[in-house]
Formats: C-alpha cells, sequence, structure tokens
C-alpha cells in the first residue's frame, strides 16, 4: 500500500506540538543528542573553518544550534515550510541566528548555493515517495563537488512482517522513554499508515541516482538510520 503524503507544513502547526518538540523527540529518537554531534563531527571533517553549510528542515533548531556552537566560523542556509519551528529555531539559537539565512519553503527555491556541506535530520521520511529523489538532486545540486550530505530519519524494511515488527520497536521505545502506551502505539500506527518510509537499501540507491557517491552508513537507531554521502 501506498502511504498518503503527509505535509511537514500542517504536520507542525500545532502550537502544543512545537512546543514539546525538543523534549517529543529525544523520546522518539535514540541517541538524538549523541546523533547532533555525530552530525557535526561528519560535516566538520572535510569543510572549511568559514564553511556554508545548507540545513534542510532546519526547524525547531536543535541541528542548526548544534552546528553554530562546534564553529564560530560557519554560516547556514536554513530550510523549512513551517514559519512556526523556524520561529521556534531562532529562540533555540538565540544570538546564533545572526549565522542563519532562514528560508521558509523548500530547497527547491532555497539559495543555489553552492554549500560546502548539507544536512537533513528527520525530514526526508516526510517527502512523498514521487518526490523524494527530485528533492535529493535539489540538495546536489546545490553543493560543491565533494562536499559532504549527512542524512539521517526513520528507515526499515518495509516488507509486511518486518515493517509491523520495526513500527513495534519505535512504539516501545517510546513507551520506555516515558510516553503514554496509548499515545505510542496510536503515533506508531500513524506513521505506518501515513508516512512515505523507503527501506534503507532504497535509501541508499535514491542518494546514487541523485548523484551522490561514497554512501556510508553511519547511524542506526531501531527504526531510524542515517547516512553520510558525498556530493
Amino acid at each position: 500500500m501506498t502511504a498518503a503524503p503527509i505535509d511537514p507544513k500542517a504536520a507542525f502547526a500545532d502550537a502544543a506540538a512545537i512546543a514539546s518538540y525538543a523534549d517529543r523527540t529525544r523520546r522518539l529518537v535514540p541517541g538524538w543528542d549523541d546523533l547532533q554531534k555525530m552530525v557535526t563531527l561528519l560535516v566538520a571533517e572535510r569543510v572549511p573553518g568559514d564553511a556554508r553549510i545548507l540545513v534542510v528542515g532546519a526547524g525547531g533548531g536543535a541541528e542548526l544550534d548544534a552546528l553554530a556552537r562546534s564553529h564560530a566560523g560557519w554560516r547556514f542556509v536554513g530550510v523549512d515550510p513551517s514559519a512556526p519551528m523556524l520561529d521556534l529555531a531562532r529562540a533555540v539559537l538565540g544570538p546564533r541566528a545572526d549565522r542563519v539565512a532562514f528560508h521558509e519553503g523548500y530547497v527547491a527555491t532555497a539559495s543555489a548555493g553552492p554549500f560546502d556541506a548539507a544536512t537533513c535530520l528527520l525530514t526526508m521520511h516526510f517527502v512523498p515517495h514521487a518526490e523524494r529523489l527530485a528533492t535529493l538532486r535539489e540538495i546536489h545540486r546545490r553543493m560543491k563537488p565533494g562536499a559532504p550530505f549527512v542524512m539521517a530519519h526513520m528507515s526499515f524494511a518495509q516488507a509486511p512482517g518486518e515493517r509491523d515488527a520495526w513500527l513495534g520497536r519505535y512504539a516501545a521505545f517510546a513507551i520506555a522513554s516515558g510516553v503514554d502506551p496509548d499515545a505510542a502505539r496510536r503515533a506508531a500506527a500513524a506513521i505506518g499508515a501515513n508516512l512515505p518510509l523507503v527501506a534503507p537499501e532504497d535509501e541508499e540507491a535514491l542518494l546514487a541516482q541523485a548523484g551522490f557517491g561514497g554512501t556510508r552508513l553511519f547511524y542506526a537507531g531501531l527504526a531510524f538510520r542515517g547516512w553520510v554521502a558525498t556530493a
């Protein structure tokens, strides 16, 4: 069954959801804070001290804040379709927000770059199947040759039996992290019914089709995966 697309702009329009975003994410994504550190280290391996970095799905600000704190010379373009989530990012960044050019919209209408690196966390699993390759290509064409691209989001085997097992593990982790059991199970069911999820091997194939090379898995946290690739 093909999942119905979810509009991330609508998904992050609720005031209560926005206010609880950071705490909720830590409860749902294994190793969320360490994932930020890993992304920062992977970017730092191959960019200069005055790097210009494209952050796709910048709403909330956690990713931007981790990157900005790590290197004072880095500058950013932060892309997100949700104005309230970009406002939250500005609040999280505080004085570091002046190093970010915020773009309300999608990557296809963002600055052409070229960028020294790009990141995309907890975003690509919202992109409909029919738009996934085009989105990756829009990111790729904005990057300098050899620039690192780091992305992480929900991705697991999509065969019927395995798919249900991974959704169950997502709910079990949330419950173990203090989420109400009924709410966790409802969330897992909604994800299974509505998110356009892609299996890990298909994620890697899409990266290759978009022009990325040297793709390597660097993070696996139950239902979540993360890759680093080169433009």
